[in-house]
């Protein structure tokens, strides 16, 4: 299957403005912004075509071109990644078999993820699919956390037997003492989507619905649409996830990747 990586980037922000060229200091005391980090997860990815950032900023524009990025520039219409990524694939000379949306915001997310989403997608019927990571004491505690801080952070999934999704919030579902008490899994959404173009084409066209709008989680649109995301469980294999929704989260993603020598 031909298959692109979409890096989704938008300058304002209502929690982090800017985000995107924030700087985060690797192993190596060596700093990059965020969205070069981003584009080197992107690029680690094995059998991908391509790799393109897409924002409609100059200034992330400049920055993603100074470290050999393929940029396209889009309009200012889409209100998210999904809707910005469903712009740029009419940008290109041919269309792809799947359109990976590696969001701009989560750096350490390992190539095998991504590997997982693609590798999902040779199944015909399913029209997208998304990573789920199953947590463990600590990242659960940092989910809970978040919440009792009053930050809005990471999104937690909750999907049915045939592994389509049910929802995903912003909250921690299911409820997570419950949850400790019987054993029942909590698993941390990743911010990564694999969709066939057809499915892209056709949420473009589809208004935000109500719960979408309420959690703020764009892959809702889908699912308020009866269109299934199939969640694909991923394993850690030793590397801790997080991604960069708040200021807060920078010392949190240097400590990880000091502790992980990611330069």
């Amino acid at each position: 299957m031909q298959t692109v990586i979409f890096i989704p980037a938008r300058y304002p922000s209502t929690r982090f403005p800017g985000k995107p060229l924030a700087m985060l200091k690797g192993a190596t005391g060596v700093s990059r912004s965020l969205i070069h980090r981003s584009w080197a997860a992107a690029m680690a990815v094995e059998g991908v075509d391509a790799v393109y950032v897409l924002t409609d900023d100059a200034r992330i524009a400049e920055a993603a071109g100074a470290f050999g990025a393929e940029v396209l520039m889009t309009s200012e219409a889409p209100r998210n990644g999904t809707e910005r990524c469903a712009e740029a694939l009419g940008m290109l000379g041919e269309t792809p078999d799947v359109v990976v949306n590696l969001q701009g915001d989560a750096p350490l997310t390992p190539s095998h993820y991504v590997k997982a989403l693609v590798a999902e997608m040779a199944e015909e019927s399913v029209q997208m699919a998304t990573p789920v990571l199953r947590t463990e004491v600590e990242h659960l505690e940092a989910l809970q956390a978040d919440r009792k801080a009053g930050r809005v952070g990471a999104t937690t999934a909750v999907f049915g037997a045939d592994r389509n999704a049910l929802y995903f919030s912003k909250e921690v579902l299911p409820f997570a003492d419950r949850a400790r008490e019987t054993g029942l899994a909590v698993y941390h959404h990743v911010g990564c989507y694999a969709y066939r173009p057809e499915a892209l084409a056709r949420y473009a066209a589809l208004p935000p619905g109500p719960l979408e709008e309420a959690e703020g989680l764009e892959q809702l649109r889908f699912l308020e649409n009866g269109i299934p995301v199939r969640c694909v469980e991923v394993e850690a294999r030793g590397r801790a996830f997080w991604e960069l929704n708040n200021p807060e989260d920078i010392p949190l993603i240097e400590a990880i990747m000091e502790r992980e020598s990611i330069e």
